[in-house]
C-alpha cells in the first residue's frame, strides 16, 4: 500500500498554532530551533576546495620554486 504525503504549508501551520496546547507550542518551537541550528551549522561546514586558492600566497611569494623543490629532494637522502 502506497502512502501519500500531504504537503503542509506555512499558512497551515500558523493557522493551527492557536489550537495547540502551550506545551505543544513550546515543543514545536524547540524542534524548529534545533532544525534551524542544524541547518546553520551544516552550511558553515560546507566549504569548497577552491576557497583555499591563494591561501598563504604571501608566505610563498619570495620563494624560488625550483630551489625549494631541489632542497626538498636533497633532504630525502
Amino acid at each position: 500500500m502506497e502512502t501519500q504525503q500531504v504537503r503542509v504549508t506555512y499558512d497551515d501551520v500558523v493557522a493551527t498554532l492557536p489550537t495547540l496546547k502551550t506545551e505543544e507550542q513550546l515543543n514545536l518551537l524547540e524542534v524548529l530551533s534545533l532544525m534551524l541550528k542544524k541547518s546553520v551549522v551544516q552550511k558553515e561546514k560546507e566549504h569548497r576546495l577552491l576557497e583555499l586558492e591563494g591561501l598563504g600566497a604571501e608566505v610563498w611569494s619570495e620563494v624560488d620554486v625550483d630551489e625549494y623543490i631541489s632542497s626538498e629532494r636533497d633532504s630525502w637522502n
